[in-house]
Parts: structure tokens; sequence; C-alpha cells
């Protein structure tokens, strides 16, 4: 700047009349260069806030993503989850929703610490160039109205000098010419020394006026022009600095979530390493053997003598192939191609299934069971302590009010319990009808027709007896109707309808979690979703609930704050007796 100022001055040395229009014209190409810095600001502001778009829009879909391979909430899916890679993929799907969250933190990053920041600069950088330009102009308008004074000055000074030098012309004209009377001669002389006195004035002002043109020409070219130069440039190197500052941002932003997807990818490793293919195949073994022994050896059948056909006992053929004539058609099938080809959920006491199969459905009919009535009795005990409370308090409600529901629970107990010892009979019948796997002696044919007609009576269904004419496994009804048999009389009645009386909400309040442990937040968050809480980085805060698998810790700042944060946002430390517990 100093520069191109030195560049005017000696321009207007050389050319006073127009030196001010090749200022004008520096003014212009530096208002242009300004200009296309404040539109070069505004274009990177745009391109960082469509990156925030981007990735704002790449988090959603890979949200998205995550929630529509998420396991549904159904039996399939639960029976899926058994398998150590399908718990390896919902932990990916896991750590790739945490992944999107990154994602969308630094979308936020982007538009707060760059976006927003450069919006006000824009605002005062505009500002601030047009005050300067606005001091530029009114500079250059006011050397440009005294260079306009000046030469008004010196028009006038040389306009009296030739009209001083004229008078004096007439008068000596006047004064050699000897026919002019005396008065016109002392009339033109005075005149002409008024002439000169006007000359001699206009000399001095021009003069004066002159020695303050060059004063203030040179304030304007080596002050006022210089300092707006210099602050215009000061203007610049800011604007510059901030976009380095943003593109330096631009860059930290991505670098401060790498810690965090890291773990993330460290996760989808890890959870990949954990698929153990021998403990899945095992698994499919333990669901689908069926519990069936093998067969024995199929006789000799000589079609020379007349003989009738001898069928295994071990065989699983059907029983009643044993009737058939010589020569018939025979419609046994040995029992790995059997086929199922019942519709629907078939029996209640599953005899449709093979016998490991059905142990395994009657013992989850148990377990159910047995949580229901767990459930039954947690409800009568509650109501229990609410009557009590009534008893020793009436004001706060009726005894007899709670009569007749704790009647209900007490007939859903009974009826639950009477269909327990109905599966449990079931369950132990055909656990007394598996072969017992530390005999290895029971694959041998031989010893096992021997052990099969020791133990089982004439006209019970053994194995082959149990398969029904199309091919599918049924067991025979003497077990249900034994379980029947040993079934109470009282008949327990229906089900009720409602699960907790109206009254009991008011002692359905949830007491404060105890808490577990302490925990240091890694991270800043924010926090904005329902149901979560901001933390500060460093912050140390109450762990009140373990991650339960879903990548969200329970905590509590307070008593009455408390919410989830991300579990990869803090660095949990758990009391001793809550790991032992």
């Amino acid at each position: 700047m100093q520069q191109l100022c030195l560049l005017h001055c000696r321009m207007m040395e050389e050319r006073k009349g127009d030196c001010w229009i090749h200022i004008k014209d520096q003014f212009d190409n530096l208002e242009k260069h300004t200009q296309w810095g404040i539109e070069f600001v505004d274009r990177y502001s745009k391109f960082v806030k469509e990156r925030s778009e981007i990735e704002t829009s790449y988090a959603k879909q890979i949200r998205n993503l995550s929630k529509k391979y998420q396991p549904k909430k159904n039996s399939r899916e639960e029976e899926e989850n058994r398998y150590s890679s399908c718990r390896a993929f919902v932990s990916t799907l896991n750590e790739l929703n945490d992944y999107a969250g990154q994602h969308e933190v630094i979308s936020e990053n982007l538009t707060a610490n760059i976006v927003a920041e450069l919006s006000r600069y824009l605002q005062e950088l505009k500002s601030e160039r047009k005050s300067h330009f606005h001091d530029g102009r009114k500079a250059q308008q006011q050397i440009e109205s005294s260079w306009k004074t000046l030469e008004a000055c010196k028009r006038k000074f040389e306009r009296d000098c030739k009209e001083a030098e004229r008078a004096q012309q007439h008068f000596e004209k006047m004064d050699a010419d000897i026919n002019v009377t005396k008065a016109d001669v002392e009339k033109a002389r005075q005149q002409a020394q008024g002439r000169h006195q006007m000359a001699s004035d206009s000399k001095s002002e021009y003069s004066a006026y002159l020695q303050k043109f060059n004063q203030e020409q040179n304030d304007h070219y080596y002050s006022v022009i210089p300092n707006i130069f210099q602050k215009i440039q000061e203007m610049e190197e800011r604007r510059i600095e901030r976009v380095g500052d943003c593109m330096k941002t631009f860059a930290d932003v991505d670098r401060q979530v790498l810690p965090i997807v890291g773990k993330c990818l460290d996760g989808m490793t890890k959870a990949a390493e954990s698929i153990d293919a021998k403990t899945d195949s095992q698994l499919v073994v333990e669901s689908y053997k069926s519990g069936f022994e093998p067969p024995g050896d199929v006789d000799f059948e000589d079609y020379g003598q007349a003989i009738t056909r001898t069928v295994s006992e071990t065989s699983l053929s059907n029983s009643r192939e044993s009737k058939e004539k010589l020569g018939g058609k025979s419609k046994g099938k040995l029992w790995p191609f059997i086929k199922n080809k019942n519709k629907g959920s078939g029996p209640e006491d599953f005899s449709h299934l093979p016998p490991e199969q059905r142990r395994k459905k009657l013992q989850g009919k148990i377990d159910e069971l047995n949580k229901d009535i767990q459930k039954e009795m947690d409800q009568r005990d509650a109501l229990t302590k609410m009557k009590d409370v009534y008893v020793k308090n009436p004001a706060m409600g009726d005894p007899a009010s709670v009569d007749p529901r704790l009647g209900e629970l007490a007939q859903s107990i009974e009826k639950l319990q009477y269909e327990v010892q109905k599966f449990e009979g079931w369950l132990a019948e055909v656990e007394g009808r598996m072969p017992s796997k530390s005999d290895p002696q029971r694959r041998q044919s031989g010893l096992y027709q021997t052990t099969a007609q020791n133990n089982t009576p004439m006209g019970s269904n053994c194995a082959q007896d149990r398969e029904s004419p199309d091919g599918s496994y049924t067991e025979e009804q003497s077990s249900e109707t034994q379980v029947k048999a040993q079934a109470p009389s009282a008949n327990p009645g229906p089900l009720p309808t409602s699960s907790t009386p109206e009254f009991d909400d008011e002692f359905d309040e949830e007491e404060a979690l105890p808490t577990i442990g302490t925990c240091k937040a890694l991270y800043a968050f924010e926090g904005h979703n329902e149901g979560t809480i901001s933390v500060a980085e460093g912050e140390l805060l109450f762990v009140i609930e373990e991650d339960k698998g879903d990548g969200w810790t329970r905590v509590r700042r307070n008593e009455d704050e408390e919410g989830y944060v991300p579990s990869s946002y803090v660095e949990v430390f758990l009391e001793s007796n809550a790991k032992d517990s």
C-alpha cells in the first residue's frame, strides 16, 4: 500500500492536473478486490454448509439402515439371537448407530463453529469495508475540491494580471497622447493602479491558497490515503487469517470424532471375532435332534418258504404293517426321513414332535407358566400389603374392596398350578421314555430289543407305534388321561381381564435407583433428545444403571437431573459391591 501511495505521488509530481484520476482508479481496483474477498468468504461458508447437510443426511440414512435391520420382537428373531453370528450382527448395528451419531456431531460442529461464525463475520466485514471506502471517497472529494479552488484562484490571478497589463498600456498611451486632457490621463493612471492592486491581491490570495493546497495534498498522499490503505490491508489480512482458521477447524472437526469412530469400528471387529462357528452348529444340533434311537438290523425274509415277514421291533415303521399279507407293499419309513406334514401348532402336549424336541417344548412351557405364577403371586402379595394398610388406616381405603381381586388372583394361581402339573406329567413321561445317553449298548439292536420287550407292556406305544399314518410323530393319550386324573376337581374359573385395580396406581411410584458407581465424561454431549442428559467434558456423574447392550448408560447429576448418555462418551468406575452383585 505504501509503495502504491508513493507511485501516486510520483504521478502527481509529473502530472498534477489529473493525479486524482489515478487515485480514483486504484480505489476502484481495491474496491473490486475487497468485494471479491467478501464473495470468497461467502462461497466458503456455503461449501461448509453443504458439507454439514451431507453429514446430516448421511447420518440419517445410516440410522435408518441400522433401524431397518434391527431384530424384530418375535419368536423367530429371539430364536435366531441364540447364534453368535446373529448377536455379532446386532452389535454391529448398534455400533453403526453410534457411528452415525458421530457424523451428526460433525454436522453440528461445522454449523456452529464455521457457518454461524462466518455469517456474523461477513456482516462485520461488509460494514468495515464500507466505512474505509467511504473515508477514501471523502478524502478524494476533499482534495479534488481544494484543487478546483486552487485552479480558480490561479485563473483569477492570471485574469487580474492581464487586466492590469492592459490598463497600464492604456495609461501609457493616454499619457503620450497630447490631445488627451489631463483629467483623462489621471483617470487612466488611477485605473491602472487599481488593476495593479487587484492583481497584487489575487497574487497574494493565490500564493496563500497554493501553500494551503500543497499542505493538504501532502497530508492526503502521505498521511490520509496511506492510513486508509493500511486499514484496508489489515482488514484483508484478517479476512485471510479467518478463512485459514476456518479451514483448520474444518479438519479438526473430523479429527475430534476419530477416537470415537475408531471405538465403533473396534466394536464391530470385536463382534465379528466373537463369532463361534462350532458353538452355533452345536446349537443347531441341540435344537433339532429328535431323540430317536437308530433302528436295529432288518431281518432277512426268505420268500422261498411260506413264512410271515418278521418286522424288527426296533424299527420305526408302522406296527400295523405286520398285519399285511406276504407280498404286500411295505409302507415303512426310516426315521431320518420322517416328515411332519401337520399344519398349525399341533396338540397341546406336543406329541407330534420327536422326543427331544417335545421335551424342550414342554420344559419351555413349564418355565413360562412358572413366570406367570410368580407375577400373579407378586400381585397378590402387593394387594395383601395394601389390605393391611387399609385395615390399619381405614381413611386410606376400604379393605373389603381388595377382596374380589384377591379371589381372582387365587383362582388364577390355582389354574396355572394345575397347568404346570399337567405339563410336568407329560415331561416326566417323555423323559422316562427317552433312552439313556449313558448306555452305549442301547445302539445295539439285540439289547435294545430285549430292553424294549422287558420294560414296555403289550399294547403300549413305542417309537414305531407313535408314528401317525402321514409320517408324523405322535404320543399316546394315556399321559394326558393320567394328568387329568390328578387334576383338582375345583373349577379354577376364568382368568381375570385386568391385572391390577385402578386404586393400585398410586402405589406404583418408582423408587429412586441406587447409585452403583461413578463416571467421568470423556467428551461433551448436548443431549437434545428426550430422556438424555447433557454433560460437559471432564464432568463427574453418578451411575445408576449400566449399559444393557443398547449403547446408553443411565447417570444422575443430582436428585432432579438424571438421564442417558452414550456409553462411549463416559468412563465408568463401578463400586466393588455393585460388581459382586
